[in-house]
């Protein structure tokens, strides 16, 4: 069988605990070394695609090749007869329910784990299962689909015509959901001028390093499991109960393991039909199932992100006061309509960003289409809000002949606005939004940039310069405020701890082990960090919505406080002193101003395992665990300035400078809240230069490969210059809000102000990501072809 649990998804002493352990006193506030990175980089980490015990079978499979069609019929015989195959099956073959696509949705928006309609191109169809991937591959290859095509719908606006084509008949439409938040329409005056655009916020692949994979096998009953399935999940826990619900099982008999995982940024959060079917296969056939993705198909079935359309209205006064902004949303949120559909919600709560805007009319309709399905993406209709509202006051601040910072100045909520509810429902723990602005702007040095820029225009340098600025604010943890910690005191004296949080490459281990050293003055080298496994753990939200380390650091600090507490009561028996005198040392407790009367940890797990046990103590061991809730979320903010140089003559928009300036309260370890930042913005950058996922009329993706979707490599990014205000929250012990996002939703929009700024002095008044250099080289040949035709007239 594959490594243990312990092995895969454990950091601390499974490595006989050699020169990678944190030197001792490295606590919280302190720039740490990541725990796991010696893994990593040595290869000792293991992911699902290593895995591969005795007996395994491989499962490849047959994908729609049509974006909508009926399936006639399935012919399987020949692949049933090929060299190595177990068995071939399809929709009809499995006795699995359609299963509901989200919550919050109609029920009856469903989906099998294989269809018996193609919905979009790479819907599966059929799986092939085979001694060996090769032959599985050569099996699928011999299926026979006879497809009865139908009209494919891409466009969403198409897609909600009454006469539309409907991808899911039993709903009736392809509205999945719509939402509201209305603004009196007396509100909705007092302005001088209106500002009125159309913006598209286009579809983007979440493209991990890792696509999708998972590998499932009977169990022993271990820990009460009749099958254990190893997948790439940012949220095991919801794939347990999910694949249970599936097979009408009880949750303790999968057990669900994330080992390794190699980046999720939001897709790796859904639970796949792929999932399912391994599990439904294992159990079936008595054998380990694995199924790993190409990067073919990971490109037209993992789920997508983005695709919004915004229509926008911004009326403001003379003085550039912000009186009300309308915005109406069309989501295309692909054929299968779950998380993807109710993240216009998410951008509703955020469409007066950071700003005072006394009334906001939001409007959005998520539609269905022939596409591949939209989930969560780094951001998740945060991006949304901000790339839009960004943009508007961008377009607004020429129209009344402002400066952009300028203008954003003066409508920035104050320090003292906080807590506050905004129009759309947002409830804002706190927020110095000017102080990120202004940090962001000396750190630039804006003014130099500005008349760098007017000597470049006045001397007609086909080198265009380009300044864009941002502010932003965002939501963390929203709707997920509860999770899961303990902490053990074992009788050697180290230190284990679980948390329903599941790491994928944030630093969890890293960041819990300081958690600890704080609260218990254990070094590292004494924790074990467990994660990631619902056998082990026994609930658990996971890692979504930069929730992490504000829910599960604090569930794990509060268990670490009550286990301390706990130790107080049995050292002040074993040092024959008053409780309140007992205090953390190095090794274990002491006696205040005595260092030399100290008791170990070790010596504390023993007394806490004994029977006879002082007042206030419970038996069970040295431990505690809570489910840590923390009542609402939290609202990172910032501001980043972005600095593009443009060749006119070309088209191609190169980023010479990056300056991130993010919010995200107390900031724990520095050097992991700037990987985070630093990965985001490459994110945000590539969103506005590089990345786009389209389609044709047919249905048909045109980027199924790294040659098609472009990706830029760390060569084509600057060095992002980083900076922080620190405003911790009052939500949590820790002070902490998510950072994992904030580098995204700050800089797309900055780099499109860049971008739009170099052209305007051209007349480009507009102009929608990304920014390819044939897209901006159009641009440029269309404003100059028509100012030549202007002058020659």
């Amino acid at each position: 069988m594959p490594r243990s649990h312990r092995e895969a998804t454990v950091h601390g002493l499974h490595r006989t605990e050699r020169e990678r352990t944190l030197p001792s006193g490295s606590f919280m506030g302190n720039a740490v070394l990541r725990r796991e990175d010696p893994d990593l980089l040595t290869g000792e980490a293991r992911y699902v695609g290593d895995m591969t015990p005795p007996s395994t079978v491989h499962v490849v499979f047959v994908r729609s090749v049509m974006a909508h069609a009926r399936i006639a019929s399935v012919d399987a015989e020949a692949a049933r007869s090929a060299p190595g195959v177990v068995g071939v099956y399809t929709a009809a073959d499995v006795p699995i329910a359609p299963q509901q696509l989200f919550t919050m949705l109609p029920p009856e928006l469903t989906r099998l784990p294989l269809t018996d309609k193609a919905r979009y191109v790479g819907d599966a169809i059929a799986a092939v299962v085979a001694e060996s991937r090769a032959a599985a591959v050569d099996a699928a290859e011999l299926v026979e689909v006879d497809y009865d095509p139908l009209p494919a719908v891409t466009d969403p606006f198409e897609a909600l015509e009454p006469d539309a084509p409907v991808v899911i008949e039993a709903h009736g439409s392809n509205q999945a959901i719509v939402f509201a938040s209305t603004a009196d329409p007396d509100a909705m005056s007092g302005h001088d001028e209106v500002v009125t655009a159309r913006f598209v916020n286009h579809r983007m692949s979440g493209a991990p390093i890792e696509p999708s994979a998972a590998l499932a096998a009977p169990a022993n009953g271990d820990r009460g499991a009749a099958v254990t399935l190893w997948c790439t999940s940012q949220r095991p826990h919801e794939v347990r109960d999910m694949v249970a619900a599936a097979l009408e099982a009880p949750p303790q008999e999968v057990r669900v393991i994330a080992p390794a995982v190699g980046g999720g940024f939001g897709p790796k959060a859904v639970v796949y039909p792929e999932f399912i079917m391994v599990t439904w296969l294992a159990r079936r056939l008595g054998r380990p199932v694995k199924w790993v993705e190409t990067r073919s198909e990971n490109l037209v079935n993992m789920s997508q992100g983005r695709d919004h359309v915004h229509d926008v209205e911004l009326g403001l006064s003379a003085d550039g006061t912000f009186r009300w902004i309308r915005i109406n949303v069309t989501a295309n949120v692909g054929a299968y309509p779950a998380i993807g559909a109710i993240l216009p919600s998410y951008t509703m709560l955020m469409a007066s960003g950071p700003y005072r805007i006394p009334a906001v009319h939001y409007e959005a309709a998520a539609a269905i289409t022939n596409t591949t399905p939209v989930g969560a993406f780094r951001g998740a209709g945060r991006p949304e809000a901000t790339v839009t509202l960004e943009r508007i006051i961008d377009l607004a601040a020429g129209k009344l002949g402002i400066d952009p910072a300028e203008l954003r100045r003066r409508n920035l909520l104050a320090p003292t606005d906080f807590p506050l509810t905004t129009p759309t429902g947002a409830n804002m723990d706190c927020g110095e939004y000017a102080r990120a602005l202004e940090l962001a702007l000396e750190t630039a040095g804006y003014d130099e940039l500005r008349a760098e820029q007017a000597r470049r225009r006045a001397g007609g340098s086909r080198k265009l310069l380009g300044i864009g600025v941002s502010s932003y604010v965002e939501v963390t943890a929203g709707g997920l405020f509860n999770e899961f910690g303990s902490v053990t005191v074992e009788l050697d004296g180290t230190i284990t701890a679980r948390v329903g949080t599941a790491s994928h490459g944030q630093g969890h281990a890293t960041a819990f082990s300081q958690v600890l050293g704080e609260v218990l003055g254990v070094p590292a080298e004494q924790v074990r960090v467990i994660h990631s496994d619902t056998g082990e753990v026994p609930r658990g939200t996971g890692t979504v919505a930069s929730r992490s380390l504000q829910i599960g650091g604090s569930a794990v600090f509060a268990a670490a406080n009550e286990v301390l507490e706990t130790a107080r009561r049995l050292a002040a028996g074993l040092l024959e002193a008053d409780r309140g005198d007992i205090v953390v040392a190095p090794g274990g407790l002491a006696v205040a101003g005595v260092p030399a009367r100290t008791v170990s940890w070790a010596d504390l797990a023993a007394a806490a395992a004994s029977d006879d046990l002082p007042a206030g103590v419970e038996p069970g061991g040295l431990a505690a665990e809570t489910d840590f809730n923390q009542g609402g979320a939290s609202y990172p903010f910032g501001a980043h300035v972005s600095v593009v140089e443009i060749d006119a003559d070309t088209g191609d928009s190169r980023v010479l400078r990056h300056v991130a300036v993010d919010d995200c309260g107390r900031i724990l370890n520095p050097l992991l809240v700037q990987g985070q930042v630093h990965g985001g913005v490459a994110t945000g950058i590539s969103q506005a230069l590089y990345e786009e996922t389209t389609y044709g009329s047919d249905g048909n993706p045109r980027n199924t490969n790294f040659a098609d979707y472009a990706i830029p490599a760390a060569s084509e990014l600057p060095r992002f210059e980083t900076a922080h205000t620190e405003t911790p929250t009052p939500l949590n012990p820790l002070g902490a809000k998510g950072v994992g996002e904030s580098g995204t939703i700050g800089s797309t929009p900055a780099v499109q102000s860049a971008v739009l700024d170099a052209l305007a002095p051209l007349g480009i008044d507009h102009l929608d990501m990304p920014f390819t250099p044939q897209r901006v080289w159009r641009a440029i040949a269309a404003a100059e072809h028509s100012a030549f035709g202007a002058s020659a007239d």
